[in-house]
């Protein structure tokens, strides 16, 4: 039977792929936001090389926290109506904070909290949950999922000629597929020709009309010769 068969090993124990998915995760969505003055700043954001097996097993992983962050939203802005915008330690924070007020926000918030808290013991970076949670999280709201996706390249490695792959979000750089263009007539040019025929009149019409008006005036005819 093929037990513990699932997934990839990619040469790799069990403590040093979670480690490796980890920093490449936590890569990815670092490069959502750019820092230009940085050095070896990615050229586009939300976006990493790697070979087309990570980036397979990375896809699966990155999409959960993406969940994770997802589900923290509602719960944040439902605790955001018990806030305040004072700063902390001042005296207007140590009244909120003394209030009850605080005790509605830090019910409303635990939930939040307790997902980022997921989320930081699976990447253990702050900025990475911050982005997380405050941009891809807002970005990706409306979207069920499929929050990234895996491109081959043309290129293979240097040095073992391992096939690679891009791996990036959503969202920026989507293709939109032309639409085809139908081999029927249009609608309005078929309406058009339906009522033009509609508007003519059939010739079995027109030949009795014809022998109508002629049988009427040769009544007349008769009539003015008696």
């Amino acid at each position: 039977m093929r037990h513990r068969m699932r997934g990839r090993k990619l040469g790799r124990n069990a403590s040093h792929r979670k480690a490796m998915f980890k920093n490449m995760a936590v890569s990815l969505i670092k490069t959502v936001r750019i820092d230009e003055d940085a050095e070896n700043a990615p050229k586009i954001p939300g976006r990493i090389t790697t070979t087309v097996p990570k980036a397979k097993e990375l896809r699966p992983f990155m999409e959960k926290l993406i969940t994770i962050a997802k589900k923290a939203k509602p719960h944040t802005e439902n605790a955001a109506q018990f806030g305040t915008t004072a700063e902390k330690n001042t005296s207007e924070w140590k009244a909120w904070r003394e209030s009850e007020q605080w005790n509605q926000w830090n019910q409303a918030m635990a939930p939040s909290l307790s997902y980022r808290r997921r989320a930081f013991a699976e990447l253990r970076d702050n900025d990475a949950v911050d982005i997380l949670f405050n941009e891809l999280a807002d970005r990706f709201e409306e979207r069920t999922g499929g929050y990234t996706r895996i491109v081959r390249l043309a290129t293979v490695r240097l040095g073992d000629a391992g096939a690679q792959a891009i791996i990036e979000f959503v969202g920026e750089r989507d293709r939109v597929k032309p639409k085809k263009r139908s081999a029927t007539l249009e609608p309005t040019s078929a309406a058009g020709t339906k009522a033009e025929v509609a508007e003519q009149p059939a010739e079995s019409e027109v030949a009795e009309s014809q022998v109508e008006a002629t049988d009427a005036g040769e009544t007349e005819a008769e009539e003015k010769e008696g």
